[in-house]
């Protein structure tokens, strides 16, 4: 019988000597592929932590990344410039005029509209707009020299998640999928806690590409039914009955098919989906919370995006908890914007609505993984696609801050990261790097580091070569590493 590659972390690796596709060929038993087909992922799960594990030793077992969409400004969170203040309103110059961000020579200085304080012991500068935050910094690294490559949200976005600003190509979350796979079957090893809206950029953010679909993220929803027909309408001898009929149509189009890995994915995605109808209802009701944590986190919050935000911070909790890989949490959109962060204009008014919105449950989460000995095995980023400009076309108290990839913040914690740092440097006015530059590529690369995975060794065969996150670019940033 042929062996076909299993979905490892290690293309043309085989796992067993039955493949899916091979025992809907040769199987009667309507329903007794779904049994045999687990045993085959929990041996396809111990390939990939063994695979993983050769590479490097890992500090950290799950990912959960609060996406900032829309830009974050730098200089008014954590990369501090007193020299704004001081040059504010005057004309930035031609010296300071970037390809990477919406500018000119005729634009003028904008100081931050808020103080800066140092915090913790570690003395982190952080912006009196964070004051959740500020009281984890001795948690939280803070990397101030991020570059991008185009000052479109759209471009970013997928470069953040795909590592290509043309898309295309698998996210990050379901790189580490394919990578490691899920700690609990009942489960997907990539969920997306995000609201019924695309962001910029489109569904390719949390695609899995040319990896198999069973890598794709799998959506839950901040109200109602979490995910749609998680509870069968049939009682379970008929969906057994429909499920049997199913694998039946899958064998007949497997006969045909060149290329079986749609469908093995397709069909692992089936499994996945009748597990989960007894484990996701349970996990996303966080009714039975005690009141301390959702009060912790803001779910009792009055203001109805701070609730539905800090419903799916306390959700990405319970599934890492639970063995989920990698979790991202989207910003709820308010006024039509599906970039949140985006302040063109209105920037104090808008930059703290979203502050009260995320802020105080970013840092609830990080609170609540410490407390329960998970944030030493769990890495949290927070960032934006982007940065903000220092300067904007004319001061006025409605004025805002433009695209910036020149230079801007993000922050990382727990799981192997340095405590209460910071590293690189931006100017003495934030608007390009100067010290230390770091690309979403280097992120990428120490994140799976982290994990156990050594980036360029971690490949799909797609399109004639080996294709992997990091393209052919991305470095361990190891000086954020303790």
């Amino acid at each position: 019988m042929k062996t076909l590659p299993e979905q490892s972390g290690c293309p043309g690796r085989f796992v067993g000597t039955v493949s899916r596709r091979s025992f809907l060929q040769n199987s009667s038993a309507g329903f007794g592929w779904l049994a045999l087909s687990g045993l085959l992922a929990d041996r396809a799960i111990a390939e990939r932590q063994k695979i993983a594990q050769a590479h490097s030793s890992a500090r950290a077992k799950n990912v959960i990344l609060c996406f900032m969409d829309g830009g974050p400004s730098h200089v008014d969170t954590f990369d501090p410039k007193p020299e704004l203040a001081n040059r504010e309103g005057q004309a930035i110059g031609a010296s300071a005029v970037s390809k990477r961000s919406q500018s000119s020579a005729n634009r003028v200085w904008l100081r931050c509209p808020w103080k800066f304080r140092q915090r913790g012991e570690s003395g982190l500068w952080v912006s009196d707009l964070f004051p959740h935050i500020a009281g984890v910094a001795d948690e939280i690294c803070v990397v101030r020299s991020m570059l991008g490559e185009l000052p479109l949200h759209g471009q970013q976005a997928l470069l953040m998640h795909t590592g290509r600003i043309t898309g295309q190509a698998p996210s990050f979350g379901a790189w580490v999928s394919y990578g490691l796979g899920s700690e609990n079957q009942n489960l997907p090893a990539y969920v997306l806690l995000n609201n019924d809206w695309v962001p910029n950029g489109g569904q390719e953010n949390f695609g899995s590409s040319f990896l198999p679909a069973s890598h794709q993220a799998t959506m839950l929803r901040p109200a109602g039914t979490p995910v749609d027909n998680i509870v069968p309408s049939d009682p379970r001898s008929l969906q057994h009955r429909k499920l049997t009929l199913l694998a039946e149509q899958d064998r007949e189009f497997a006969q045909q098919a060149a290329d079986s890995r749609a469908i093995e994915g397709a069909i692992a995605g089936y499994e996945t989906a009748f597990r989960m109808q007894s484990t996701v209802p349970e996990l996303a009701d966080i009714s039975k919370e005690p009141a301390h944590i959702h009060k912790l986190y803001g779910v009792d919050s009055s203001d109805e995006h701070q609730h539905l935000y800090a419903t799916q911070a306390l959700r990405a909790r319970r599934l890492v908890e639970s063995g989920v890989r990698f979790v991202e949490i989207t910003c709820p959109s308010f006024d039509g914007n599906n970039s949140p962060w985006d302040q063109h204009g209105l920037l104090k008014k808008n930059h703290e609505k979203n502050a009260r919105i995320t802020e105080q449950t970013v840092a609830a989460l990080l609170v609540d993984l410490k407390q329960r000995g998970l944030l030493d095995e769990t890495i949290l980023v927070w960032a934006g696609e982007m940065g903000r400009t220092p300067h904007t076309p004319r001061v006025t108290p409605d004025c805002g801050r433009d695209h910036h990839v020149n230079g801007y913040s993000i922050f990382l914690a727990g799981g192997g990261f340095k405590r209460g740092t910071t590293f690189g440097q931006t100017d003495e006015f934030g608007n390009s790097v100067v010290e230390n530059q770091v690309d979403i590529h280097d992120i990428h690369a120490t994140i799976l580091h982290q994990l156990g995975i050594d980036h360029e060794q971690l490949v799909f065969r797609h399109g004639g070569r080996d294709q992997r996150l990091t393209d052919v670019h991305g470095h361990v940033v190891k000086e954020i590493l303790s």
